[in-house]
Parts: structure tokens; C-alpha cells; sequence
């Protein structure tokens, strides 16, 4: 058994939380965040870099074996000094355009995701990898992450917000979209309302957690090894620890209640 620890700015990370709990419930989770600055994706890649690397730090010493970087800007802007700071396994999230490349029919793909995250140097340095033969229409998803945070993922409001963003990836005659930002796999209900089965759907949710599988097993000991069928979650804001963990329970497909749950503000870290 070992101690996760699940950062996001906000609640998008769930997702990533919600696959984690499916794959490896055996395991005990912290969930850190950073609501109180949410969302990353419009601010600069130094503060983002920065905070991210003090989340980071406060998770390794609350005793975290290993921690998913469950935010796409958050991974893009400050993963590489997160890694060099830290001793212990950090999984990062990125845009999965590579399987979307290989899955599209018709060679047009559509990545909704953060402006971090677009313009960052790892996204477009991934992008430079894939066959040319694919057209990537890049679309920033401007406001989505508020409404979402706030709770209102399948409103009018987001719905109609949405339809303004996959204006231009549907015209491009995309048959494929990147759910580029761990917030949007919370969207797909919206999605499905407005585009029905129209287009194939990407997050990386599984491979991200099979990753993390692979980088315990490495660590596996025989001290860490407790038999238990679920282990506890701990779910910790730097806004409102309650909002978070009602949120929580209703955005997740797992059953809490078979985890042994609490929720804790995020004190004052240096």
C-alpha cells in the first residue's frame, strides 16, 4: 500500500482521481486543490511553475510515495523542476493528440484545452513528433474551468459556451477531439448533447493511472505491503475542503463510501 498524492488547480483532477480509485483502490490518496487559484490556464508559466512546485513539495512531506500531476498546465509549465526536486515518482497529464492521431479517420483532430497549455513549449514540442499528414485545429476552452469549478458543467451557460468553442474544431470537419485539460472529461455529457456520437472523445485518464500502476510496482516493498480492499482519500483545498468534497461525490463515478474519507483545509506552506 502506498500514499498518493492527486494535484490539480481545481477539481478537473478528479477525473485522474476517479480512474486512480477504479484501477488501484488499495491504496491511500491525498488530493490537494489549489481552488483559491483557480484556474491556472490564464496565469503566467513562472507563477504556475512556482505554486506547482510548492503543492508539489507540501505533498512529498506528508509522506506522498509518488504523485500524479493531475493538471495539463500545471504539467506543461513546471514538471520537468518538479522532477528535478523532488525524490520521489511524479506523473505528469498531457493532451493525448498522439492516439487521437492514430484514431482520427479523416486526419483532422481537435484539441480543446487551457492557453497554457497550448502555447507551452512541451505541448508544441509533442506536437512537432506526430506525422504531418494530421491537422491539429487548437482551440483555448476560455471559461470552461470556472463554470465547471463552480459546479455548473451541464448548465446552459457552459452549454453555450461550449458550442462557441467546437465552432471552429466542427467547421475544421474534425472527427476526432482531444479533451486537452482534466476539467473537460466533466464535459462530455455537454458534449454528447450537442454533438451526439459525431466524434470520437480523447482523455488520457487510463493511461495516466496504468503509468502510475508501473512506477509503484517499481517501488513496491515488502514494508509497504497491507492487505486491504480500499484505502483512505483525503481531500484537501486551499479554498472551501467541504465544497471540494461535496464536488467530489458528485462528479465521480466511485463509491466514496467504501473509502475511508475526510476533508481538511490547506494551511499556510511555504
Amino acid at each position: 500500500m502506498s500514499l498518493i498524492g492527486v494535484f490539480d488547480s481545481g477539481v478537473g483532477g478528479l477525473s485522474i482521481l476517479d480512474e486512480a480509485l477504479r484501477q488501484l483502490p488499495q491504496h491511500d490518496y491525498i488530493y490537494l486543490a489549489d481552488s483559491a487559484n483557480a484556474p491556472y490556464g490564464e496565469k503566467s508559466g513562472a507563477w504556475i511553475a512556482e505554486r506547482s512546485l510548492i503543492l508539489c513539495k507540501y505533498l512529498a512531506d506528508a509522506g506522498c510515495d509518488a504523485i500524479v500531476l493531475a493538471c495539463n498546465t500545471a504539467t506543461a509549465e513546471a514538471i520537468k523542476q518538479i522532477r528535478e526536486q523532488l525524490q520521489i515518482p511524479v506523473i505528469g497529464v498531457e493532451p493525448g493528440i498522439k492516439p487521437a492521431a492514430m484514431q482520427s479517420q479523416n486526419g483532422v483532430v481537435g484539441v480543446l484545452a487551457t492557453e497554457a497549455t497550448l502555447k507551452s513549449d512541451k505541448f508544441n514540442a509533442l506536437l512537432a513528433t506526430l506525422p504531418n499528414d494530421c491537422r491539429f485545429i487548437k482551440q483555448a476552452g476560455a471559461g470552461l474551468v470556472p463554470l465547471i469549478e463552480a459546479g455548473k458543467a451541464d448548465s446552459e451557460e457552459a452549454l453555450d459556451l461550449l458550442a462557441k468553442h467546437l465552432e471552429p474544431i466542427l467547421e475544421a470537419g474534425s472527427d476526432t477531439l482531444v479533451l486537452g485539460c482534466t476539467h473537460y472529461p466533466f464535459l462530455r455529457t455537454a458534449i454528447r448533447k450537442l454533438l451526439g456520437d459525431s466524434i470520437t472523445l480523447i482523455d488520457t485518464s487510463d493511461a495516466v493511472v496504468r503509468q502510475l500502476k508501473r512506477q509503484l510496482e517499481l517501488l513496491a516493498s515488502d514494508d509497504k505491503l497491507t492487505i486491504q480492499d480500499h484505502g483512505s482519500v483525503n481531500f484537501v483545498s486551499s479554498k472551501d475542503d467541504a465544497v471540494l468534497l461535496q464536488m467530489a461525490q458528485n462528479l465521480m463515478h466511485s463509491n466514496l463510501e467504501m473509502h475511508a474519507v475526510k476533508s481538511q483545509m490547506l494551511g499556510n506552506i511555504k
